[in-house]
C-alpha cells in the first residue's frame, strides 16, 4: 500500500502543469506589485492549506522582518485567509447558511483586481464555487486548486488560472496541493526579494 501510494503521487507530479503554477506565482507577484489583496479559502484540509498560504505568503515574502515597529517602507503582500475568523464563519453558517460563509466575507472586502484563490479537492464545494462566481463578477482574478474528480471542471470553469492535481484520491490530491503551494511560495518569494534588491536569507 505504501509503495503504491508513493509511486502514484510521484507519477502525478511528473504530469503537473508547471505553466499553471508559474501563472499563479505571476498573478500573486502582480498583486504584490500593485498593492492588491489576496484571499484564500477552502474546507477541511483545504481550509488548513488556505490558512497555510496566509502564513507562508504573508511572512515569507516580507523583506523587512525583525524591525519591530519601525516603518521600513517595504511593500508587503496583502493576504487574508477567509477561514481564520471562526466567529464570523460560525455566525454566517448558523444565521444564513454554510454555502455563504466565504462570499459574505468577500462582499465586505473584495475590490476589482484583487485575487481570490479557492481550494476544493473535488471541485464541487458550494461555498467555494459561490465565492468564485462572485469574485469573477466583481472583477477579481480567480485562481483554483482542484483534482481530477468528476466535479473538478465546476471550479475550473470559474477560474482564470486553475492548478489540477491529476489524481482522484482525496488524500493524494491534497498532497499535491501542498506541493503546489510550496513551489509557488518559493517562486514568489524569490521574485519579490529580487524586485526589492534584497538577498534571500
Amino acid at each position: 500500500m505504501i509503495s503504491t501510494y508513493l509511486a502514484t503521487v510521484n507519477r502525478a507530479i511528473d504530469e503537473v502543469d508547471q505553466a499553471a503554477l508559474q501563472a499563479v506565482a505571476d498573478a500573486l507577484y502582480k498583486a504584490w506589485d500593485e498593492g492588491r489583496q489576496i484571499f484564500t479559502m477552502g474546507n477541511g484540509a483545504s481550509a488548513a492549506l488556505a490558512s497555510h498560504m496566509g502564513c507562508d505568503w504573508g511572512k515569507g515574502t516580507a523583506t523587512d522582518l525583525n524591525q519591530g515597529p519601525a516603518d521600513s517602507g517595504a511593500k508587503r503582500l496583502r493576504i487574508i485567509s477567509l477561514v481564520d475568523n471562526v466567529p464570523v464563519l460560525t455566525a454566517y453558517g448558523n444565521d444564513i447558511r454554510y454555502d455563504d460563509v466565504f462570499v459574505e466575507q468577500l462582499k465586505n472586502l473584495l475590490n476589482p483586481g484583487d485575487v481570490v484563490l479557492g481550494i476544493s479537492g473535488s471541485g464541487g464545494s458550494p461555498n467555494v464555487l459561490r465565492s468564485m462566481a462572485y469574485a469573477r463578477a466583481r472583477g477579481a482574478v480567480t485562481i483554483g486548486f482542484t483534482g481530477a474528480q468528476p466535479k473538478a471542471h465546476m471550479l475550473g470553469d470559474l477560474c482564470d488560472i486553475c492548478c489540477y492535481a491529476p489524481l482522484t484520491m482525496m488524500e493524494q490530491i491534497e498532497d499535491l496541493h501542498v506541493i503546489f503551494h510550496h513551489v509557488i511560495s518559493l517562486a514568489l518569494r524569490a521574485r519579490v526579494f529580487a524586485a526589492q534588491g534584497v538577498q534571500l536569507p
